[in-house]
C-alpha cells in the first residue's frame, strides 16, 4: 500500500536548479519513481543534457529548461516554456539559490539583490505561476529548498540565510492557504550536502569550513538522502504534510 503511494507516474514535476546537485538528485529519484521530468537550468546546456541522459533511462519524458532567475522576467519566461511543453505541472520543487558569500559588512547592493531575487522572489512568483493549475486539477505538491542556515546562519552567508527564512514563513502561509485544496506546500532544509557548493564559503580558514561541516552524524549528506524526503512529500504517501519544515542535516540544527 505505501510503494503505491510513493508511485509517481503520471505526474509531471518541474525541478528548478536540476542539472546538478540536491535538484538532479531530487530529479533523478522524481523519474525512478515514475514521474515526467522538467529539468531547468541556468545555462550550461552539457550538464543538462548529461542530466537528461540520465533521467530518461527510467523510460519517463524529460523537458530541459533554460532560464537565469536573476533576470528580469525570467520566470514568466520558464513558465511560458514550460506550458510550450506540458499542459500541466503537479509537482513543482523550487531549489535553484544563489551563494554570494561575503563579510556582512562588505555585501554590496547588487549581490544583495541578486540573492533576495533569486531565492526569494523568484520563490514567490513560481507559486503564482504554478499553484493555480494545480488548484483547478485538485492535486499538487510544492517543496521549497531551504537551509539548516535558517536556525544556524553561516557568518558569510547573512543574505542567503535571510532568504531561506523569510522562504519558510513563505511556505507556511500558503500552505494555510491550500491545504483544503489538496495542494501541500512544504520545505525540505538540507545541512551540509556533498554538492559542487561545499568550499565555497569565502574568506573561510580550514578549521571554520571543518566546524561548519561537523554534524552529529558524523559525515555530510548526499543529494540521494534529500530525494528520498522529496518523494515522500511529493507522493500521495505525503498527502497529509503541510506547511511543515523538515531538516535533513544529520542533526546539524539540533
Amino acid at each position: 500500500m505505501i510503494a503505491e503511494k510513493l508511485c509517481l507516474s503520471g505526474k509531471t514535476a518541474l525541478v528548478t536548479g536540476s542539472s546538478q546537485g540536491i535538484g538532479k538528485g531530487i530529479a533523478l529519484a522524481f523519474a525512478e519513481y515514475g514521474a515526467d521530468v522538467i529539468l531547468h537550468y541556468r545555462k550550461d546546456e552539457n550538464e543538462v543534457q548529461q542530466a537528461a541522459s540520465e533521467l530518461k533511462k527510467f523510460n519517463v519524458k524529460v523537458y530541459p529548461v533554460q532560464a537565469d532567475l536573476s533576470e528580469p522576467g525570467s520566470v514568466s519566461k520558464l513558465s511560458e516554456a514550460v506550458f510550450a511543453q506540458v499542459d500541466k505541472v503537479d509537482i513543482l520543487v523550487i531549489n535553484a539559490s544563489v551563494q554570494l558569500p561575503a563579510v556582512w559588512t562588505e555585501v554590496t547592493e547588487q549581490e544583495f539583490d541578486t540573492q533576495v531575487d533569486v531565492n526569494l522572489k523568484s520563490t514567490f512568483l513560481l507559486m503564482q505561476k504554478f499553484a493555480p493549475k494545480m488548484i483547478d486539477n485538485g492535486w499538487g505538491r510544492i517543496v521549497t529548498i531551504g537551509s539548516v542556515q535558517q536556525i544556524k546562519p553561516h557568518p558569510n552567508m547573512i543574505v542567503y540565510a535571510a532568504t531561506k527564512s523569510a522562504v519558510l514563513n513563505m511556505v507556511q502561509n500558503v500552505a494555510m492557504q491550500l491545504a483544503d485544496k489538496n495542494v501541500t506546500v512544504n520545505n525540505l532544509a538540507p545541512g551540509v550536502i556533498d554538492t559542487p557548493r561545499i568550499g565555497e564559503e569565502v574568506g573561510d580558514s580550514e578549521e571554520r569550513i571543518n566546524k561548519r561541516l561537523e554534524t552529529p552524524a558524523g559525515k555530510i549528506g548526499s543529494p540521494e538522502d534529500c530525494a528520498g524526503v522529496a518523494v515522500l512529500l511529493c507522493s500521495e504517501a505525503g498527502n497529509f504534510i503541510t506547511g511543515q519544515n523538515i531538516f535533513v542535516d544529520g542533526g546539524m540544527s539540533l
